[in-house]
């Protein structure tokens, strides 16, 4: 007997969604999109993740991200304060 579940795409690591795995990822926001924003990480990959959980997010903001989905708000990377001359 088929299994739909076993039938159907499965998502591959390799090169595979960024965000799939047993850990979230931090992601800066490249565009918003509506409720989702693009999204890249530091490997230059990029995705489209639902923001709703996190808020309005902008170009430039970093989120924590499981699975599409936008989990966590993150502090601008020590790289950022040092550019924009903010401090933590």
């Amino acid at each position: 007997m088929s299994d739909p579940v076993r039938d159907e795409a499965v998502c591959s690591l390799e090169p595979g969604c960024i965000t799939c795995g047993d850990v979230a990822v931090p992601l800066t926001v490249t565009t918003v999109e509506g409720s989702d924003a693009r999204c890249r990480d530091e490997q230059g990959r990029e995705e489209l993740v639902a923001t709703e959980l996190v808020g309005d997010v902008g170009p430039g903001d970093r989120v924590l991200v499981h699975a599409g989905v936008a989990i966590e708000r993150l502090a601008p990377a020590a790289s950022d304060d040092v550019r924009t001359g903010d401090s933590a």
